[in-house]
């Protein structure tokens, strides 16, 4: 759906307010289809992010997992070498 939308779950160190409202925003642009709003639909778009971000928060925080925490350095490490085997010219 959207590629710009990473896992947030079971990283050390945990995810901050911030990742969380950035893949919520994310996520408000791909369903509303707008990247550059109106003012006039400013406030509305506003309230869904913060919305889904506190979803989204909720949920990350009512998450079990009996496996180790993944290290974010690695985890882009290997993001970026399929990017690479990916769009290799």
């Amino acid at each position: 759906m959207c590629r710009n939308i990473r896992p947030l779950f079971n990283f050390d160190p945990p995810v901050t307010r911030d990742e969380i409202r950035a893949a919520s925003l994310q996520f408000v642009r791909k369903i509303s289809g707008f990247h550059k709003l109106s003012q006039a639909n400013a406030p509305a778009f506003e309230a869904a992010v913060d919305e889904v971000a506190a979803a989204a928060a909720r949920l990350l925080r009512s998450l079990e997992t009996t496996a180790p925490p993944r290290n974010r350095e690695v985890e882009a490490a290997r993001a970026r070498a399929r990017a690479a085997e990916r769009f290799a010219t």
